[in-house]
Order: C-alpha cells, then structure tokens, then sequence
C-alpha cells in the first residue's frame, strides 16, 4: 500500500540497475532536523510480529551524501542505518509482542545526509512461534537467518516461507559474511518432503538443502552486528541424504571459549527420529561474540561429517518503557487529531521529543517544557496538562482557549505559564499567584485575579511592575540568558529577560569559564632554566621541560610559527583552552605572551604551558625506541585507544560548540606516569560555529590524520590492509610483538571499524562516539577471554557487563550494549523444539 497520505516528508523516484521491484522505485525522505518521523500501524495486541524497513538510497537527493540516522521502535532504539552503496539495500528486521492497538515506527536524528525509507513491511505470526520468557522485556533483532547449501545467490521468502522471513543465501558474497569456509565443504539437496517440526521451522525449499563436511568439519566465521550480547540461536537440521544401514552421522559444535555449549552430541537421525525430518537445537539464552566462529566437528564413532541446513541467531534488545507522561500527552493529542503538531507519533520523549515539547534525561523521562503558542488550540485547557508532575513551562499563548484555569497543583515544578491572548474567563486561581511561578496572562479581558492578599508574588500581567519584582525576575532570568543593550520599556524589559520559548535545559553549557594563568616570562625562564631541557618538536614550536616552583612538572610549548597573527587571536586561543576540562585532555596550565625583544634566548612569539606527561608519545612506543624495551600488549593498546576517544569525544560533544581536533595521530597522544592516555594539540583544532570557525578556515593538520570534515582520509599500507581484511587475513596485518596475546573477535572488530573511518566519504564514517563504544566491547571481550583463561570467567564477564552498562561511558548511544540481558548468567543448555 502507498503512503501518498502521510503528513510528513517528500517523495522521491529512483533508478538502480537491476532493481525492477515496486517498493524499491520510490521512497520517502525527511529533513535533517531533531524531529523524528513516524509511520503507526495497526497491530492486534497479544500478537507476535516481524516489522522490517528497507532503504535503497539511489541518490535520491542528488549529492551522493550516504545518509545516516537513527530507526527505533516506539522509544525503543532499534538500530542506527548506516548507507554506505547507493545501490545496497540495507534492511533490519525485528520481532515483537504486540501490547497495543498500535507501534510506531520512527527514523530520526540525522547524522549525515536526509532520514528516508524505502518500504516498510508488517508480518503477523502464528501461535507460539518465536515465544521466549522475557519478550515482554526484550525485542528479537534478526541479526543472521542462513540458508546452507542454497541453490543460488537469491534468497528464500514469501511465498516459500508463509511469513515471508527472508532466509539469505550461503553463497552470498559480501565481506565477512560466512568466511573461512573448511576444505571439504560441499552442498547436498533433495527434493523429497520434509516434515516440519514447528510453526518456526524453516520452509521445505531451505530445509531440502544443506552442507556437508566431506572431510570431518564444518566451520563458517560471521559478524554478529549488534553483539557482543545475548541471544537466541536454533540451528536446523534434517537428513536429506541417502545413508547405508552402516553409516552414522554424529557430530558436535564447537564454539571457541565456551566448552559448555560444545558438550552436546548431534545425531540428527535419532534426535529427529528419521529421516527427512527437522530437529532444532537452540539456545535460548546465549552469549555471543560480535565475531562468530563456528565449527561443526565428527565424532569419532561417525562415519559421516557434520551435516547443517539453516541457522537463526537474534538478539536481545531491551524494550524501553518510554516516557512517564506517554498516556497523559497521548490524551492531549487526541483532541486535535488533524493538527500537524499532533502527529508526530511514537514516544513523546524518547528516542528524541517532539518538536514542541522538551524532556529531562532520566532514564524514564519526563516533561518539562511544553511550547504550543499559536497552535490554533481551542476550548477549554486540556486538563491533560494538570497530570504533568515534570512540567516546568508551559506555553499557551496566541490561541483561542476559554474558560478558566483548571488546577495545576499536581504540577509542583511549573515555574512558567504563558496563558496571554487567549479568551479565557474566570478567576486566576490562587494557587498559581505565588513567588514560584512566573505568570502571564493579558489579553484576556475575562480573566482576573481575586481579592486575596498577594505577597512576595512575580506576576507579569502586562502593567508596570515594582523595581523589587524586576530585580528579583532580573537575577533569576540571568542565569540562563544574556541579555542585550537595547533599551526597552519597563514591561517589554521583563519579558526580555525570560528564555525566548526554549526549554530551560537548553541554556546549560558543557564547557566552564575560567580565566587561564599568565606566567612572567621570568617565571618561564626560571621554571625550564632558560629552556635547558628540549623534550619534543613539531610544526608548532619547540616544547621545553619545566618545573614550578611548588614542584609541579611542566611543559612549555613555545609556538615559533604564524599560527597566531596577532594578540587578538591568541586571547582567543587562550580563552578556548582554558575552558576545556577533561581527564583524557591534556590539561592546559597558562599561557605567556611575549614580544620578540623580551626574549633572546629562543625565537618566539608565544608560549603555552601544560602538565608534563611522563611516559612521552604513544608513537615513542609503538615505534620508536621504547619499543625495544618493552612492546604495550593488545589490551594496553585498547585502553590507550579508549581513552583518546573519550577525550575526542568530550572535544565533538561536551564543547559548545563543537571542536574538531584536524590532526590526531600516535604522537599527539601523550602518556602519564600511569600509562593512560590523554590528548594534546588539541587548541590547534577548528571550532565550528555554524560553519565557522576563529582559528583559521584553512584546513591544517597532518596528511592522512585529518578529521572526516577535513579532508579524504588515508594512510600508508591502508590499501594493503584493506585486502588482508576482506580476504579474512586479519593475522597478515597483526603486530608481529603481540605475539598472539589477544582475542581474534576483538581485534576483528577494531579492525572493520578501523576499516569504517577510512571511507572515501565522511557521511560513510562513524562518529566518535560510536568508535569509543567498538572499543569498550572489544576491552570487554579481552577481559572476558582473559578471564576465561585464568578461571574467573563468570565472575568478570558479570562484573565487565554490569560496569558498561552502569558508566554509559558518557556516550548517548541507545542501541549499543547497554541493553544486556541479565538473565542467569550461565551457558544455558540447549533447547529442542
């Protein structure tokens, strides 16, 4: 069916070569706003449902801009859509419990390029199909459905599958998608019907062909987009080949570091009771690595390899109950059903509010600021409004509402109402006239206060005010606005210095405002005796050891170049640095601004002076002589990487605004006495302010290290590299001095994302948020293995788990793992259906 009458968005036609399907010919696209984007749809509760959405990008928009932007489910975060082929289709798929009349689907927060959606699918189940104990609490992602010995690279649905599953191709090539085949694998098919052991089973087409292990093993590694987490797999078996009285085929898998799951014994003949029937081991409940590598082994009693049909894996993704508030708006809403405002869809707060309404950051969120002046409302107030515990504003303004104030006692944190021309009668009721709350209500002629004694009170009403009442408002209001030098009117004055229809959390600030120390140059001179002690270079200068004279270590960057062209823009550099605070940056100390005649000893302009870090540059170690005393090991390595990242981080989301570092590499990344990481050079960086920045619009930095909005990233060996990756030869580029110390899920998971930040367009590359949460998975999976090793795997995999999703790691990110089930956290025994 067509969408032709949705409020929202525009559509688009596209060509692709050798894309001829209807739904994939045309789509729908948004604008690259913070609003989100929903289509409802009609569901029985009680029912399970597969719900899919495709996007063929095509270049609809004409500027080959890969987009990139979120997809959740309700407030649940579904998955990020990355586009990275205009002539690739991405698909996602999900499975869920029906517990209302209706689910929002919705794409929203736009990191690249324009929101869009191809074709959106809805598939009822039957029975107890898909059924766990938990899915009340979590979702099922599909992450692998495979087809084993397929016939062609096409994949099997509809109507080969009556709910239209889309079961893909074993033969399909695509990077490290079923690699590291075994020698010896062949593919078997038969045409002789199988009889199925469930409503879940895979079709006949999938189960009457398989592969086989001729030479004793089957063993396939596949990434697992989502994971490390938990989940469900089921593999199908059926024998579909004709064996003699004598042969048997017994086999196990075997899962590296999980000797538990490799216990049990496949004898698909006995455990199906036949032959050409299907028998279905599975997991309910297991934890599984972001890299898989799996391998089906014969016993020693078989005569037969290890034979396998189809495989399933999902994963857990945990529902988010949403908004507290979710009913109470809802009902708002209902009463304008045709208004645009009203049809937004899906959670009012969650993954992202909408337009006209702001929420807090608690885990169930409420609403604090509601903004509909102008929005044609009429009759009387919604009463749904009273029943907001959160609400902290409330804008009403420019409609047509009447009758009087209903009571807002339930709202014990409304601190402004905006109620002024409107057609409202009444009384003000006495419980809004208080110090607490900042009230306008004018331009309603049939609206007026009662004979009550007014005490302490801050009522804008539209008349002249107290010079008391306006100081008060005055000092409050300057907490979060600035305001002008335009002179106003004693009530235009008032009104000038309350937020301007914001919410009142958009006035806080991620950097703070301290004023930096200005060293003498004597005090430099004295602290680095006369520049003695040269411990780096660089394009910027030279930079000398120091110490204070309360022994603080120091060091002293003495800036020999034109970076700055006059004090005006060193007073600004200077006033950036110091107000960027963050344990993984470089910590800034002062500054000294000198003529050249003040000093003779060295050539310079400027000096900045930061703390020493004892243990130098991550390039001294991972190349230069330090190297041969002792080579940092993988983890050591991840750890450096997590903390660089954070600081990035806080530099691309913690600074308002944004600051873009333009040249990280190993030997801007310093080391302290402790070994952990923390970023310099990083006030050499562009800030973005609307496009513009004050350090300079050229862009500078190192080739092959500047930041995706800088530049085509490359470095040498990357071509090379990328050909060891997509061949599966991940150990042709492994340090040789780490001496296989590692966990190869992990290091395959940097380095697909090493490979993702690489991309020849910006659009195509992951934030920096987004790398930090690869990195902590990949930390997490080391420990883990470690931990195995040493005997305490339940101990730290439940100690790692809890901690990742406890820190958050200052990151927004709500697809990422933080969503772990916490069920028995031991290997489950598999399940037979």
């Amino acid at each position: 069916m067509s969408d032709n009458q949705f409020l929202y968005g525009k559509a688009a036609k596209i060509s692709v070569v050798n894309e001829s399907r209807t739904q994939y010919m045309t789509l729908r696209y948004f604008p690259a706003d913070n609003r989100k984007y929903c289509y409802t749809l009609d569901v029985k509760t009680r029912t399970r449902y597969l719900v899919r959405a495709s996007f063929l990008y095509g270049n609809f928009d004409n500027n080959n801009v890969y987009p990139k932007f979120d997809l959740s489910l309700g407030a649940t975060h579904w998955s990020t859509i990355v586009i990275s082929d205009a002539t690739t289709i991405e698909m996602q798929e999900l499975i869920f419990l029906a517990t209302s009349p209706t689910v929002s689907v919705c794409l929203s927060n736009a990191t690249t390029g324009q929101p869009f959606i191809s074709a959106l699918e809805l598939r009822p189940f039957n029975g107890s199909i898909y059924y766990t104990n938990q899915e009340t609490q979590f979702f099922l992602s599909v992450a692998a459905r495979i087809n084993f010995g397929a016939e062609s690279d096409e994949p099997v649905r509809y109507p080969d599958d009556p709910f239209d599953r889309i079961w893909e191709s074993d033969s399909l090539k695509k990077a490290n998608y079923l690699v590291d085949v075994a020698d010896g694998t062949e593919k078997v098919s038969t045409r002789v019907p199988i009889t199925m052991g469930g409503n879940d089973s895979p079709p006949q087409k999938v189960m009457q062909t398989a592969v086989v292990g001729t030479k004793g093993t089957l063993t396939y590694r596949l990434n697992l987009y989502g994971f490390p987490g938990y989940g469900w797999a089921v593999s199908y078996f059926a024998e579909i080949e004709d064996l003699s009285p004598n042969d048997t085929r017994i086999f196990r898998l075997s899962l590296p570091g999980m000797p538990d799951v490799s216990s049990a014994a496949v004898n698909i003949q006995e455990n199906a009771h036949g032959r050409y029937r299907v028998y279905e081991p599975g997991y309910p409940n297991i934890s599984l690595p972001f890299v898989l590598n799996f391998r089906f082994v014969k016993a020693t009693e078989s005569t037969r390899g290890p034979l396998l049909n189809a495989m399933e894996i999902n994963k857990y993704l945990e529902i988010n109950d949403g908004s507290l508030d979710a009913i109470a708006v809802a009902s708002l809403v209902s009463h304008y059903p045709l208004a645009d405002w009203a049809g937004e869809g899906g959670d009012p707060c969650l993954p992202v509010p909408w337009s006209w309404l702001q929420c807090n950051s608690d885990p169930q969120p409420r609403i604090v600021s509601i903004i509909l002046s102008g929005k044609n409302l009429t009759g009387n107030i919604p009463v749904d409004l009273t029943n907001l515990p959160g609400l902290i504003e409330l804008w009403l303004d420019g409609n047509a509402l009447t009758g009087p104030i209903p009571d807002f006692t339930k709202c014990t944190n409304l601190k402004i109402m905006y109620l002024q021309n409107n057609t409202l009668s009444g009384i003000v009721p006495s419980s809004l006239l208080n110090g607490n709350l900042v009230l306008k209500y004018s331009g309603n002629a049939n609206l007026h206060e009662g004979k009550a004694k007014r005490n302490n009170m801050t009522i804008i009403i539209g008349s002249l005010v107290g010079a008391a009442v306006l100081l008060i408002v005055t000092i409050i209001s300057c907490l979060f606005v600035n305001r002008g030098k335009k002179r106003y009117s004693e009530e235009d004055e008032i009104t000038s210095v309350l937020p301007a229809k914001r919410p009142l959390s958009s006035f806080i600030c991620d950097v703070t405002t301290e004023t930096a120390h200005s060293f003498t140059i004597s005090e430099i001179e004295y602290s680095t005796r006369k520049f003695e002690k040269k411990i780096g270079s660089g394009g910027f200068g030279v930079v000398y050891y120091g110490k204070l004279e309360d022994g603080k270590e120091i060091a002293v960057k003495v800036l020999t170049n034109n970076s700055y062209q006059g004090k005006r823009e060193f007073s600004n550099e200077v006033a950036l640095l110091s107000r960027i605070h963050h344990r993984n940056l470089v910590q800034f100390l002062g500054y000294c601004q000198l003529c050249q005649e003040e000093i003779k000893s060295i050539e310079a302009k400027s000096i900045l002076v930061y703390e020493y870090m004892h243990n130098g540059t991550l390039k001294e170690h991972l190349y230069g002589p330090v190297t041969r005393e002792a080579s940092i090991n993988w983890i050591k390595r991840l750890e450096i990487a997590e903390d660089a990242a954070k600081g990035i981080e806080y530099l691309h989301t913690g600074c308002v605004p944004t600051i873009i570092h333009r040249d990280l590499k190993s030997s801007n990344i310093l080391l302290d006495k402790h070994m952990r990481a923390k970023v310099s050079d990083f006030g050499l960086s562009k800030l973005e302010v609307d496009g513009v920045n004050h350090v300079s619009s050229v862009v500078r930095g190192t080739v092959g290290y500047l930041d995706p909005d800088g530049s085509l990233a490359c470095f040498v060996g990357h071509t090379e590299a990328k050909l060891h990756i997509q061949s599966g030869d991940i150990q042709g580029i492994i340090d040789p001095s780490l001496r296989n110390e590692f966990n190869i899920q992990s290091v395959w998971k940097i380095a697909e994302k090493a490979m993702m930040c690489v991309q020849p367009h910006g659009s195509m590359r992951p934030s920096i948020s987004e790398v930090l949460k690869e990195i902590q998975d990949s930390i997490l999976i080391e420990r883990v293995a470690e931990a195995s090793r040493e005997g305490n795997s339940d101990d730290i995999s439940r100690n790692s788990l809890r901690s990742s999703i406890n820190t958050g790691m200052g990151t927004m990110d709500f697809g990422a793992n933080e969503s772990h089930v916490l069920f028995d956290e031991s290997i489950v025994q598999p399940s037979v259906r």
